[in-house]
């Protein structure tokens, strides 16, 4: 017989959630890929969506959404602050830069993961002329951060106009 008067491999009450947990409403959420907010921090030459966050969801240690870059467009360079990101690529190729002067390069594929650390000044670039690039993105706070740096990119932003409901003519 075990310490706590039972002998079974269960957790223990500390362990479980309150009597009356709100599990239909505050439990498991499906967030259908057509209804991601496009309300979040922008970077120029990107458009980045919200799936899951604190606002969306009450996420309190994580945001993740997806990333689509148009082809052969390039971010400005950037950082994420404290947090961690991890891009999975979905279609298309993506150029990595990175560094004080983004002197550092990788290229990732379908299939592929990139990990990008807090305050790390980085670029993406969607490496391909004719296909765009798509990702899923995911960072370790539920608000998105993206601040954008006035350093030269290695390889120099085009300017993208985005088209969507709130630019119906075009717009960065």
């Amino acid at each position: 017989m075990s310490t706590h008067g039972h002998d079974h491999p269960h957790p223990h009450d500390h362990d479980h959630p309150p009597e009356a947990a709100p599990w239909k409403h505050d439990g498991v959420r499906v967030i259908p890929g057509n209804q991601l907010d496009a309300n979040t921090a922008q970077t120029p030459g990107m458009d980045r969506r919200a799936a899951i966050n604190l606002a969306r969801v009450g996420a309190q240690k994580l945001w993740a959404g997806t990333v689509t870059i148009h082809a052969n467009a390039k971010t400005g360079a950037h950082h994420h602050g404290h947090l961690e990101s991890v891009i999975y690529i979905v279609k298309g190729r993506a150029r990595m830069r990175w560094g004080e002067h983004l002197e550092f390069t990788a290229e990732a594929g379908p299939g592929d993961f990139i990990y990008v650390p807090p305050y790390v000044p980085h670029q993406e670039i969607n490496a391909s002329p004719s296909e765009a690039l798509e990702c899923v993105l995911c960072r370790s706070d539920g608000e998105a951060v993206a601040i954008n740096l006035d350093i030269e990119p290695a390889e120099p932003p085009e300017q993208v106009l985005w088209v969507d409901p709130t630019h119906p003519r075009g717009g960065v």
